[in-house]
Parts: structure tokens; sequence; C-alpha cells
């Protein structure tokens, strides 16, 4: 812009001097006479040799004759060398009209005439000498502004910045649960629009910034928080998390597998593993039965309208070879565990021969696997049968599970298929409510397993960080993602976790962990345990009043109910989203850079905002991270567990559009997160429940919350819990795998 203020004053400078090089031609006027009456009054004609009534009146323009050769006499100046050749003639004079008026003054006043072209141009000449000034002063005021922004002000800081002090082992509540946040839902054209600004030297210097400030992400800028950091919330074992473990764990799983089953014939219930044991060991199916049986469903669920896109990848070959091996062991009597024969799936982020590892993406994982997860390989000791890689949502950057890349489609709730599932585990949490296998596995950096539990109606449990192994999956996120069971019940939830929970040499975060245990009275009342509630969170979701209700309930069974005001939730909130969205963008930064057309609308867009994340900002949260665990060991040294509501909504309906690009419904997103964030940021274990049913049958869920390594109290509580739902509702889009 300067340089072409600057380039102004050239061009009107060599205007001039065109414009005088044509004034400086030679003027030959002859003299003045009086019009013949034939002509127009006002125009007469001028030659050198006096006036000829043939020709319009005017003034005569002609070049000058150049000077003759040297050495040519004057009298011969008419021909060259006396061959009688004449000189070249010159162009035919240029007659211009003059006014009758100045005609009339004689040829003696004609030299001292001033042509009007002549004064509109020198008049011209002046008006643009003094915009060519005024346009080299404003590129001088320009260049000035520019010079002092980029080295004449300080942007590292400003002096008078108000921060606010957060005084070690105080903390501050303000009574309010966290904002809503400000964005449209976008999809279609206009998320395409928004991704590509975004993406922007106008979007990251503008367009960013804006919605990180109205959404309050740089709320941790603006504290001055003395505690260190904690990058991984890894928290050494207490001793015995339950001074009744038992000497055998499995026994009591059987017992409490045993009593989980009995229901009336005549009422819905979905099929646990207690149900499928039965028919191996009576011997009235055999697992290669049921894994012809889940063949056929998927079958069926790859031709349905709209396609179910619960399961992406299957083998029909592999399932049946396991499930083969299984119904061997039960001929024999030698089952392996209580997983043995039971239909298993795996969310797509987790490693599992010889499937593709894509993580929901459509450029990850071009070749099959060759090396099994450190959880699947458990399943596969245990003799589950895997039926396949579940769906999920593209690296886990969203809640809705909605994925519209070639190699999986968005997953349809089976309550209610206009619906969405929840994310990221969404394939996850669909199969098992759909009835192809009673047990999947997921993973959880922001609620991934327990909000599309929430959705479907089924159990998720988030184990603490580092209770299970996470070796064999995409660290995504390596300080907030914990794996975690998706299950038809509690007491399923519990057999899993006694499976897949242990230290992993090849996972170095779990190594420090307590043995797993599960205490004798684990079916038994709640007396003793206090529930620590803030009903602030309550009032903030879709009115629900089955959760209140569901409280309760657990009182009437011998809890106590306790307020307690969780502080800092804001800082909270968004310390989560600096540290999972900072560390999927370092990951990423491979595949953002050289897979960026590849990658969904969606991803690219939280992928922008994560760019503008600074160093100062994760450490900055790390730092709210190191604060919200000392209050956590506080208060759960004075209550037993913590209840908040599953989600703030039911799961969102599908629009069109959302199908062919994607979705981005920031609003949505953080109202589904509010109450996972805390147990992703501390790494203390949850479980989610359902507790009902909405008014159009979306399912709704309560979770709970304990401190680190004490997922036996979680059970506890969950398993008194899911009796308050009396009545469970069959989904829309549901398998009989047993018959």
């Amino acid at each position: 812009m300067i340089y072409a203020i600057y380039l102004l004053p050239v061009k009107v400078l060599s205007l001039k001097v065109a414009m005088e090089k044509v004034w400086h031609l030679r003027i030959r006027v002859s003299s003045a006479a009086a019009p013949s009456p034939s002509l127009p009054p006002n125009c007469a004609s001028l030659r050198p040799g006096g006036l000829e009534a043939t020709k319009p009146p005017g003034l005569l323009l002609q070049p000058a004759r150049p000077p003759p050769p040297r050495g040519i006499p004057s009298s011969r100046r008419g021909s060259l060398g006396g061959r009688g050749r004449r000189a070249k003639r010159l162009p035919p004079p240029l007659l211009l009209p003059l006014p009758a008026q100045v005609l009339r003054r004689g040829s003696a006043s004609l030299p001292a005439f001033r042509f009007p072209a002549v004064a509109a141009g020198r008049a011209m000449e002046a008006e643009e000498a003094s915009w060519a000034q005024l346009g080299l002063q404003a590129g001088g005021a320009l260049l000035l502004l520019l010079l002092y922004l980029l080295v004449g002000r300080r942007t590292t800081g400003a002096a008078g910045t108000p921060f606010q002090r957060r005084e070690p082992g105080r903390v501050y509540c303000t009574g309010q649960p966290p904002a809503d946040a400000w964005s449209p839902r976008l999809s279609g054209f206009l998320l395409r629009l928004c991704v590509y600004l975004a993406n922007t030297a106008f979007g990251q210097l503008c367009l960013v910034p804006l919605l990180m400030r109205v959404n309050n992400f740089t709320i941790l800028r603006y504290l001055d928080i003395s505690e260190d950091p904690t990058f991984t919330p890894v928290v050494a074992a207490e001793g015995k998390t339950d001074s009744l473990e038992p000497r055998d764990g499995s026994g009591i799983l059987r017992r409490l597998l045993e009593t989980s089953s009995h229901s009336p014939s005549n009422i819905f219930s979905f099929r646990g593993i207690q149900e499928y044991l039965n028919c191996y060991r009576s011997g009235e199916v055999t697992p290669l039965q049921i894994a012809k049986n889940i063949v056929a469903a998927l079958e069926d669920a790859e031709k349905s309208s709209p396609q179910f896109r619960a399961i992406v990848q299957w083998d029909r070959d592999e399932i049946l070879k396991m499930a083969e091996a299984s119904t061997a062991r039960y001929r024999t009597k030698q089952p392996l565990s209580l997983l043995d024969g039971i239909p298993v799936c795996l969310k797509e982020e987790i490693k599992v021969v010889p499937y593709h590892h894509r993580s929901g993406t459509e450029y990850l994982g071009t070749e099959p696997e060759v090396e099994d997860a450190t959880v699947t390989r458990k399943l596969r000791e245990a003799g589950a049968v895997i039926i396949g890689v579940s769906n999920m949502h593209e690296l886990g950057t969203g809640t809705t599970g909605c994925n519209p890349n070639r190699y999986h489609g968005t997953a349809r709730n089976p309550y209610n298929p206009q619906h969405f599932t929840g994310g990221s585990s969404s394939g996850s949490a669909a199969a098992v409510a759909a009835g192809l296998c009673p047990l999947a596995v997921g993973t959880d950096g922001g609620g991934s397993v327990r909000i599309p539990a929430s959705f479907c109606g089924i159990v998720g449990l988030k184990g603490t960080f580092g209770r299970i192994s996470g070796y064999g999956c995409h660290p995504l996120s390596y300080s907030t993602v914990g794996l975690g069971p998706l299950c038809a019940s509690v007491t399923d939830a519990a057999v899993a976790y006694s499976v897949l929970a242990g230290p992993d040499p090849l996972y170095p975060y779990g190594l420090g962990q307590p043995k797993p245990s599960l205490p004798e009275n684990l079916a038994s009342d709640l007396k003793g345990l206090k529930c620590g509630i803030d009903w602030t969170f309550f009032k903030q979701t879709d009115p629900f009043p089955l959760q209140p209700a569901a409280v309760d309930f657990l009182e009437s069974s011998g809890a106590s109910v306790a307020d307690v005001s969780l502080p800092e939730v804001e800082e909270i909130r968004v310390a989560h989203v600096v540290c999972i969205l900072s560390e999927m963008r370092d990951f990423l930064q491979p595949d953002f850079n050289n897979h960026f057309r590849e990658m969904n609308l969606e991803t690219r867009l939280n992928l922008a905002l994560a760019s503008q994340f600074t160093a100062l900002d994760y450490i900055k949260a790390n730092r709210q991270r190191s604060r919200t665990m000392a209050f956590l060991r506080e208060t759960f040294a004075n209550i037993s567990c913590l209840l908040t509501p599953g989600t703030a909504c039911p799961a969102p309906r599908i629009q069109d559009s959302d199908l062919q690009t994607g979705c981005s419904d920031a609003r949505t997103t953080l109202r589904t997160m509010r109450f996972m964030q805390l147990a992703n940021l501390t790494g203390i274990p949850a479980l989610v429940v359902p507790v009902g049913y909405t008014a159009s049958g979306l399912p709704i869920s309560l979770q709970v919350m304990a401190k680190w390594w004490d997922e036996a109290l979680l059970f506890r509580v969950g398993l008194k819990l899911e009796q308050f739902r009396d009545v469970t509702a069959k989904p829309a889009i549901y398998y009989d795998i047993l018959g």
C-alpha cells in the first residue's frame, strides 16, 4: 500500500513531462482577417500567406522544419545534390479552430493568447501536484505508523494489566457453573467458509482470537497461579482402597453376575455377560452359533437405511475362528475367564490385528495392523471374541460422533436413528445399545466414553488415569485420556474392569497403581457413604426431574447427601480445553501439514483454534490442574463421591448437511462435556449410569466420581443407582443375538 502511494507522484511527473513536449510544438499563426461570409461567424482560417476563404479558420500547428545540412547554400535548400531531388515534405499542418473574438483582435494579439486547453492543463497539473503532495504525506504517515507498530511499541505485555492472584490452598467459588459457549452451529457451506477463513492469516490474526475471547478461553492468561504445574495427573496410591479386599475377586464377580441376571421374562433388558455364560455352560447355544448370528446382524446393518455404522471394520473369518476356539474350550469345560466367548468390539483408536488403525480418518492406517494394543491382547487372552473395530469421531476431536468421511460415516443412535450417538467412542456405545455385543472398549479424553454411554442409555466407565494401559492407542492427548469399558450393566463393567485394569511395563503412567480389587460388600446398601452434590450443575441442564429423583433414591438406600461447591469451574473448563487441544495439536502437527485436505472440516477448525494456544497457556492450564487436584484431595477427605448429571442435554438431532460436511457446534460440545472435564483434567475415575428417559424417549444418565484408584466405590454406588430405573426401554435398533 505504501509503495503504491509513493508511486503516485512519479506517475504525475511523467504525465507533466509528456504535456510539456506537446506544448513546445512550434505554433505558427497567420495574420488575422475577417471571416468569410460563407463560414460560421466564430471561425476563420489562417495560413502563412494570409486569409484563405476555402479553409476553416483556426490555428496552424506545424512541427519545426529541421535545419539544412551543412555546406549547402541557402539558395539550394529546396533540393539536394543538384540532382533535382527535393527535400522530404513535412506532415501537413494541424488546424485548430479559434474563437472569432480572438481573431478580431488581429495578428498582433495572437502570440499573447493562452489557449483554454493549455490553461486547463496547467490547472490540472497544479491539482495533481497537490494530490501527489498529499499522497506523499499520507504515505509518510502510514510508514511511521507501521514502524511504530513493528519496532516502536511493546507487544509482549502492557503496563497496568490486571492479574488475579490465586493464593495456594485458597479456593475461589463463584457459585456459578461454567458459562455456555458462543458459537453458531455450522455445517455445509458456512462450515467450509469458516474453516477456510480460520486457517488464513485473517483467521489467525482476527477471527480465531475473537472467538477465543468471546468464549473466555484466555481467562488463564490473567491469573497469577503460584502452584507448580502438573503435566500428568499421576497420583501415588494411599494403601488399600478398601479394607475389605477379597482374596478371590473372580468369586465375587461370579456371585455378582448371578444376582444381577434375574429379570422378568416379559420385560425388556439388555443381554448381559451372564446370559451368554449361562447359554454356553448349558450347551443351549455355542460361541460359534453366536458368531454366525453376529455376522448376519453386521450384514443386515450395512444394508439398512440409514446405515447403522457402529462397526466399521470386521472380518467374517476372524470372528468365526475365535468363536470356534472358544466353542472347543467350553466343550471341554475349560473356559479361560468370565469373558470367554463374549462378543466385544474396540474403538478404532486402539490397535487390533488385522484391522486398519485409522482413528476415524481416511489417511491413517494404510496397512493392516500387525500388533495388538495391550487391552486387545488381554481380551484375546481372556478368550473374548472380537467382532471388529467400532466407529469414532475423527481423531477424537468432537463429542457428537459425526464423521462424514468415506470409511466411516455417522453412527446412528439405537434409540432414535435421527440423533447422534455422542462421541468420540460413538460406534462402541451404539454396538452395545443395539445388542451386537455386551461389552465394548473406548477411550476418554473429554468424556468420550461417558458421553456416548449417556446418549445411548448404557454404562460407561473412565478409570483412574493410568489404571488401564493405553499402549497401542494413538497418543492424541497423553495427559487427559483414559481407557474404559462401555457395557449394558454396572456388573458387566466390573467384570471388564477386572480383566483390563493393572500395570503394564509398556505404559509408564500406571506402574505405581495399587492392585485392582473389589470388596465383599460390593452389592450391599450404601450406609456410611456421603455423596457430595453441587446443585448449581443440576440447574444448568435441560429440565430432567429424574436426576434429582435418582439422588433421593440413593438417600433412601442409606447414603447421605452433602452440599458442596466446586470452585473455579470456569478455570477448570478452560484448563482442560487448553490441555487436550494443545496436546492434540502437537501430536497431529505432521498430519495437519501433510494431510490437511484429507481431514474433516471440524477437525481442521478445532486444530486451527488449538494453533492459538501458547506455551504460557499450556503451563497455566497445568498450574490450574495442580490447584484442582489439591482441592479434590481435601474434598474426598470429607465425602465419599461426587454426583453430577451425565450431560447437560440429551443426544442432539442430526441435520441432513451434517452427513455431507460434518458439523461444528461448540455450544453443544461444551454442554455435553461440562460435567466430564473435571475427571479428565485431574485423573479421577468416573462412571455414568442411565436413570431414565426424556419425553421423546432419549436416555438420561447420572455420573458418579470418586478419588483416585477407588473404582470399587463407583461400582458400589452404580449397582444401587441402576436399580432406580425400573423399566428399560427397548431401542429402535436392536439385534437379539441370543435369540
